[in-house]
């Protein structure tokens, strides 16, 4: 190994003897970006939980005259529970066969007998380097396979047969096969998540996971952990590890919706993230490399919010390499029709019906304006198909309410009066239970919530 190429290993030596200490670190100072020397073991619990290290060199005695090797193997055993992913060899003059046997199988990585020379050091050191590797991806691979486990990948069908969205999904053909981030703008229930899952699902990253989140419905003292994960004990209900969404998402795709909901303060955490490509979860002094093409989307008007300086401008630019807006379903009602009967098949299944609709109730669904876009037509079908009797779908009274009310063309709405008119009828039709108004238009219950906020409702 060159002098000037240095390894990128961390190595902390424990023993008791300064000479040995002092002629070790003088010497792997000039391989390893970072040497640490410790003459007291009872130290060692504290150096951990600051720093990360890949090996540990380990003497086996720190008593004078002892050789029995029975405080190595104490704080062997405690440097496993700490640093599970960690190499450690032991060190010691007074080596058996036994004491070798018994190293190995309470953990250690490989075991060095003193006194030994320079390049039996650093032969052993690579040779753990690769092991704290090797460990560290198996790691990393059952706690991403833990994570994946509670992710619920959706299956449903982009659907659309209007101009629109023909230049849709044509555009989404061109940019799918490259890594550019996407922004997606459109209303809400315009169909941004199917649009990015319809991007990752024609692209290389196809066989990797697509992970979503919606940023909106993440607080600001939660933010770091969900998207960055934590250690056991980062903070006070942090019981188990977790692993955050870029980390689950690396090799894939990750998705942050209602990304013009995020605070100024998280919007610079996740500017670094995106230019370093790198996280570090909360209680690890550890860095992650992070390998995940980025899309977001947003209902709202971004440039608008830079103006106000409500959305940093750097950050902005860092993820619409592409833009992508969808129409909104008034402008596509040529799918009105597709996507009514392809739900009406979907809810029948699944609630074991045969209910059919009638062309005087579709050309009514073709008249409604659709506020709610595909989200509300879909909740819509669903309610009308669980309510339909003799195997007649007959229209919520949402809708049909809504249509008598619509004396004016859709074309002449303020979108901000129509939504908040929407939202005023579908809290009225639930009297007043903001749960089943959430989900009829299709709103998480913060998101309501922050309408409820800005209409003030």
């Amino acid at each position: 190994m060159e002098d000037n190429a240095k390894s990128l290993g961390r190595i902390l030596v424990v023993d008791d003897n300064p000479d040995i200490l002092m002629s070790m670190e003088l010497l792997l100072k000039r391989f390893y970006e970072k040497v640490v020397t410790l003459s007291n073991p009872d130290k060692i619990p504290d150096i951990l939980r600051q720093s990360d290290f890949d090996v540990v060199l380990l003497d086996m005695n720190f008593t004078r005259d002892a050789i029995s090797g029975k405080e190595g193997f104490y704080w062997l055993e405690k440097i496993n529970l700490m640093a599970p992913d960690t190499s450690v060899v032991m060190m010691t003059a007074y080596a058996d066969m036994p004491i070798v046997i018994e190293a190995i199988k309470t953990g250690a990585s490989d075991f060095l007998e003193k006194p030994f020379s320079n390049d039996q050091l650093l032969a052993t050191l690579t040779a753990g380097l690769k092991h704290t590797e090797s460990k560290r991806s198996v790691s990393q691979l059952n706690r991403t396979k833990t994570g994946l486990g509670l992710e619920l990948n959706g299956s449903q069908p982009f659907i659309g047969k209007s101009k629109p969205m023909q230049d849709i999904f044509a555009t989404i053909s061109k940019v799918a096969i490259t890594d550019a981030n996407i922004l997606i703008l459109g209303e809400s229930g315009t169909g941004k998540e199917l649009t990015a899952r319809a991007i990752h699902n024609n692209s290389t990253r196809r066989d990797q996971p697509f992970i979503s989140i919606d940023m909106g419905s993440i607080s600001e003292n939660l933010f770091e952990s969900e998207l960055f994960g934590h250690k056991k004990g980062a903070f006070t209900d942090a019981v188990i590890d977790r692993i955050g969404k870029f980390e689950l998402a690396n090799g894939g795709t990750l998705f942050l919706d209602e990304i013009g909901n995020l605070p100024l303060t998280q919007q610079i955490k996740l500017l670094k993230v995106i230019q370093d490509k790198q996280i570090t979860p909360l209680g690890s002094n550890t860095k992650i490399n992070t390998d995940c093409r980025l899309i977001c989307a947003t209902n709202e008007d971004l440039l608008k919010k830079v103006h106000e300086e409500s959305f940093r401008h750097d950050l902005l630019y860092r993820i619409n390499t592409i833009e992508l807006k969808l129409p909104p379903l008034r402008e596509r009602k040529g799918d009105i029709a597709v996507l009514a009967n392809y739900y009406i098949e979907y809810f029948n299944k699944k609630y074991r019906r045969q209910a059919a609709l009638d062309q005087d109730n579709l050309k009514r669904l073709e008249l409604y304006p659709w506020p709610g876009n595909v989200r509300e037509l879909s909740h819509v079908i669903e309610r009308s198909v669980i309510l339909s009797e003799d195997n007649q779908i007959l229209l919520n009274d949402l809708v049909i309410s809504s249509q008598e009310k619509s004396e004016v063309p859709i074309q002449t709405f303020n979108l901000s009066e129509v939504e908040k008119g929407t939202i005023e009828r579908a809290i009225q039709y639930f009297d007043g239970n903001l749960s089943q108004a959430a989900k009829a238009l299709g709103l998480t219950r913060g998101a309501l919530y922050r309408r409820l906020d800005k209409y003030r409702l």
